[in-house]
């Protein structure tokens, strides 16, 4: 039995006005407050009835308190990976989401117990599976090339 969950990569650019490398793209990572306390985007499995970007959806808002207005999903960018959780395996899809006000708060839900922003190099470092950083730097590569 495979295991299908779905979230969002969430992006920042940072204006000049916060930093001195205007557009400078940070990603959200939420660290978990359970098991190996990783770090990843926002995400989590899909409910019956429920369609894949709908999970994406709900997932952000109840893991990273983001609610669909505050950011914008971005089309043609969309990862899936798969992979064995437990000897289980699991599919997970993400799409790529820019946030719309840089400033808006993080509330995090009690599966996670930190969060942060950073580039891709800070954010691949974090994450420590390969897929995740592929993920992150094609996602990084996706918002260069389509500004």
């Amino acid at each position: 039995m495979s295991r299908r969950a779905c979230g969002l990569i969430i992006f920042r650019r940072l204006n000049a006005a916060v930093s001195s490398k205007p557009n400078e793209i940070e990603f959200l990572l939420l660290q978990a407050s359970y098991g190996e306390h990783h770090w990843t985007p926002p995400k989590g499995h899909v409910d019956p009835g429920e369609d894949d970007l709908q999970t994406a959806l709900r997932e952000t808002e109840e893991e990273a308190g983001l609610k669909s207005k505050d950011f914008d999903v971005l089309d043609g960018y969309q990862k899936e990976m798969t992979y064995k959780v437990k000897n289980i395996p699991k599919t997970v899809i993400y799409w790529l989401a820019e946030l719309k006000d840089y400033a808006v708060e993080i509330k995090l839900s009690n599966e996670h117990q930190a969060f942060c922003w950073l580039n891709v190099d800070g954010a691949c470092k974090l994450s420590k599976y390969q897929e995740m950083q592929e993920a992150l730097r094609e996602a990084h590569l996706f918002i260069s090339t389509n500004k």
